[in-house]
């Protein structure tokens, strides 16, 4: 565990923030998150897990590619991807903490417990940002199913979106 978050890799004059996820697809939620992170650290990274033992609706490649499409050209966004543990993954990339969105109650229940298990590990806050009113029933998981059944998912995906890429 990291015993000082004022190392090399994480100083008090550089604030990154690690939000980590599986992004399957970048959503409007995920993306209000990023937009809303910006303004309080230098930099936000979007980590995009990987679990080599699950097959997702994107590609690793395509997720990359679709959040940098959204959302990875501005200032102050990098996208990565990692395997792992997210806790050696933000201190392998010099995060000073992480940053999640809220919805209900359940992810903040969830999201505590990862924060202190991530906290364990590493040493690293979580910064949990509340998603806003208009955004709370979009997930990716919504998106996912609403676009199998052969709805329009647009409304609930930033206007970047490679909309084409969906499968």
């Amino acid at each position: 565990m990291r015993t000082s978050l004022y190392t090399d890799e994480c100083r008090p004059d550089r604030r990154v923030a690690f939000f980590a996820g599986s992004f399957d697809p970048f959503t409007k939620g995920h993306e209000d998150i990023v937009l809303r992170a910006l303004p309080l650290f230098d930099e936000v990274i979007i980590a995009i897990g990987v679990n080599p033992d699950k097959v997702g609706f994107l590609t690793i490649d395509q997720r990359h590619r679709w959040i940098d499409a959204c959302i990875g050209w501005r200032n102050g966004v990098r996208v990565v991807t990692f395997t792992g543990l997210a806790a050696q993954a933000a201190i392998d990339q010099g995060a000073c903490c992480f940053v999640k969105g809220v919805r209900t109650i359940q992810d903040f229940e969830y999201e505590m417990q990862m924060a202190q298990a991530n906290h364990d590990l590493s040493g690293l806050d979580t910064v949990l940002l509340y998603t806003a009113p208009q955004l709370a029933h979009i997930s990716s998981s919504l998106v996912r199913q609403l676009h199998t059944l052969g709805q329009d998912v647009r409304p609930y995906l930033p206007d970047m979106a490679p909309i084409g890429m969906l499968p």
